[in-house]
């Protein structure tokens, strides 16, 4: 008597053929898709914003609008490589000390959201060459993918704009512009004369 076929068996080699084989291995099958957060149900969270010139490597965007900028007034440390926002109460009282700037939102191709601050004309409404050239790349940034290079024998930054025209539009953050700030400086804001680094400008510490 002929042995009967189970019909699981026939189902499976009607469908793939008696040489084939489900691949558990299949690579397309296990590449990340670009929605993976939405696939596993998270969401990242912005909660490092660097206060920083973008790199001389990185392509980057700025944010366009007056909304998405801040002039004001900054303190510096060199030694530090740190950037302070000052709060405007006691800006008389550091003379000499204190900077203007445009604190411009930008974000790289890697999706890195940063603050960069570029120096504005002084109270004689000059300016030197360096930021002259990076308040062009700003503008340059809100339309087109840009890259920013220092060029010393020329004592100014050159600009460099992305070749392909194909490359998407940035994705920014659902933060606005005050949550961002507030992120970037949430240890770097002075309010008071007492601060540690004030403190340590005058000798006090």
């Amino acid at each position: 008597m002929d042995k009967k076929e189970s019909p699981l068996r026939d189902q499976s080699e009607s469908s793939l053929g008696s040489d084939q084989q489900v691949d558990g291995f299949d690579l397309e099958n296990l590449r990340l898709s670009q929605n993976f957060s939405e696939i596993v149900g998270v969401k990242k969270l912005l909660t490092t914003v660097p206060v920083r010139k973008p790199g001389k490597q990185e392509f980057f965007r700025v944010r366009p609008g007056e909304a998405w900028r801040l002039e004001t007034m900054v303190l510096e440390i060199k030694d530090d490589r740190e950037t302070y926002l000052v709060a405007p109460e006691i800006w008389p009282e550091l003379p000499g000390e204190l900077v203007p700037k445009v604190l411009f939102l930008t974000i790289s191709r890697q999706g890195v959201v940063a603050i960069w601050p570029v120096r504005l004309p002084g109270d004689d409404g000059r300016q030197d060459a360096w930021s002259r050239s990076a308040l062009d790349a700003a503008d340059l940034g809100q339309k087109s993918w840009v890259r920013l290079a220092a060029n010393m024998s020329l004592g100014a930054y050159e600009v460099y704009r992305a070749m392909r025209d194909d490359l998407p539009e940035p994705t920014w953050p659902d933060k606005t512009f005050k949550e961002i700030l507030e992120i970037a400086f949430q240890d770097k804001f002075i309010r008071t004369l007492d601060h540690p680094v004030i403190r340590r400008l005058k000798g006090a510490a």
